[in-house]
């Protein structure tokens, strides 16, 4: 029963027929008594400064969760960022606070702990490629870079983004190798890596392009999608049919619901 009382939560994405934080989060909140609400709130980039900004002033709008394309440019509008992202520039959740907006990201978390905790896949001495240079992408390379992993390789459309993780990155660990390679020598280096991260748009729609063809990819290699909806990609039923290992893009969230709704002060 939504009252006059009820808090409201919301996720924000454009667009936003794929996200899965309403499915989450409403039935823990009607499973625990707590009087909320998360919906999703459809913001395209030219109106999101403004329509976040009406939503903070708000006072029975407690925060929202983030993803693409907001990552980045809403890290920009916060008052305040915690380490992680400050780190990558990129947020996945703001809580709203007397107006301010403070600005979180377990991303990086969610898919490591989904990987080794749902996926039961290690990370220890593995080769690593995410494909993509985004917030999420920034997020989850900032957390391989604290995993023992051997190196992590970032490939993009545009070089310079994945050289300025890279750049990032070797900061604050010496002991893994971090590359970045254009997205246009990407089939060259495929048979490198034991785990492939597509943390692209691409698989949202029927028509999308692959992130990667799988032609030269190892036997044994894994190939994990950060996509929530569709469950399972195209990608990812290609790599199944060649018998390559699969890991869907739901486990990240799952990891992170209850970060998540202790930040945002829901439960």
């Amino acid at each position: 029963m939504i009252t006059g009382k009820t808090k409201i939560f919301g996720v924000i994405a454009d667009p936003i027929g794929h996200v899965r934080a309403p499915e989450l989060f409403n039935p823990i909140f009607e499973e625990r008594g707590v009087d909320a609400v998360m919906i999703p709130f459809h913001i395209t980039p030219d109106s999101l400064e403004s329509t976040v900004r009406g939503l903070a002033a708000m006072p029975n709008c407690g925060g929202v969760c983030v993803t693409n394309p907001h990552k980045i440019t809403m890290a920009s509008l916060c008052d305040e960022l915690d380490v992680v992202a400050s780190l990558t520039g990129a947020v996945n959740v703001v809580r709203f606070q007397n107006g301010r907006l403070h600005g979180h990201n377990f991303d990086g978390v969610g898919f490591t702990a989904g990987l080794e905790g749902g996926g039961k896949h290690s990370l220890d001495d593995k080769h690593i490629l995410i494909i993509g240079a985004g917030g999420a992408a920034r997020a989850i390379a900032a957390a391989l870079a604290y995993e023992p992993i051997a190196s992590l390789t970032i490939s993009n459309r545009t070089p310079k983004k994945a050289e300025d993780i890279v750049v990032k990155l070797k900061q604050y660990n010496h002991d893994i190798e971090f590359r970045a390679i254009d997205t246009l020598l990407l089939d060259l280096e495929l048979a490198n890596f034991d785990i492939i991260i597509n943390t692209t748009t691409l698989g949202l729609n029927d028509g999308d392009p692959m992130p990667c063809a799988l032609e030269n990819v190892k036997p044994d290699a894994l190939i994990a999608d950060i996509i929530m909806n569709p469950p399972v990609t195209r990608w990812m039923e290609a790599a199944e049919e060649k018998g390559l290992k699969t890991h869907a893009g739901k486990y990240m969230l799952d990891k992170q619901v209850e970060l998540i709704g202790k930040f945002l002060g829901a439960f």
